[in-house]
């Protein structure tokens, strides 16, 4: 599903100087998977879904999704593919403050020409306790909510890869676990690859695959539910 070959990352600075976000990654990860990305602060994590998403292009190296090379792509294309195969869930939400709840969720599936968009948006956020609030814009939403408008956008069309950024950063418990369960369901019962970054380490364990970012390289931990690979290294040497 996945697959990173030398993927390199870096941000130029004033003066000649830059910073070197992501070195050299090999990656790759299976359908079906589910690996959550952990790491300090400023360690590229959200960079690394920036790129598997296409929304941002790495300094070197390139990114494969279902077997199409990114950076082949142009972008109509890349936009194409985030809404036929790829659900994101952004920390900072990006929802559309014109539409309600509901008709953010519908969205995806009407640009998409599906039918029953709006049905199907109910359920969604019925899934996401949001039932009640269907009706509200996003200003009339507290952070925790808009979020899970954010998550069930991200899952109602299904998609075989979904990228969560701190998916749950900002629920209250019971929230949290109710939606760490969806995204688990989804994997599970869809076959949809799911790539998070928590800081959760609960959350974590139980994906199949942690990996660790740091120094712009990235490591496998092998205590991960499921994980059967050995000592950590680097990922160029990770197993597939």
């Amino acid at each position: 599903m996945i697959d990173l070959h030398q993927l390199s990352m870096h941000y130029a600075l004033p003066g000649g100087q830059r910073i070197e976000v992501l070195r050299r990654i090999d990656l790759h990860i299976a359908a079906g998977q589910s690996v959550a990305v952990a790491g300090p602060s400023g360690s590229g994590k959200t960079s690394l879904l920036l790129l598997l998403s296409g929304l941002e292009q790495p300094t070197a190296g390139h990114v494969a999704i279902d077997g199409v090379r990114l950076e082949a792509l142009d972008r109509d294309a890349l936009a194409d593919l985030r809404r036929d195969r790829i659900g994101i869930v952004f920390q900072s939400f990006h929802l559309l403050h014109s539409l309600t709840a509901l008709d953010n969720v519908a969205l995806p599936l009407q640009i998409a020409g599906r039918a029953n968009a709006l049905p199907h948006a109910r359920d969604m956020l019925a899934r996401v306790g949001l039932s009640a609030r269907s009706g509200h814009y996003p200003g009339q939403l507290s952070g925790g909510e808009q979020q899970r408008v954010a998550i069930a956008r991200a899952l109602v069309h299904r998609p075989r890869l979904l990228l969560a950024d701190e998916p749950t950063g900002n629920l209250d418990d019971g929230t949290g676990a109710a939606v760490r369960e969806l995204l688990f369901e989804l994997n599970r019962d869809s076959g949809a690859t799911l790539v998070l970054v928590t800081h959760d380490l609960d959350f974590a364990a139980r994906c199949d695959r942690v990996l660790r970012l740091h120094d712009g390289r990235l490591h496998e931990d092998p205590g991960a539910h499921g994980a059967a690979s050995p000592a950590p290294r680097h990922a160029g040497s990770l197993p597939a």
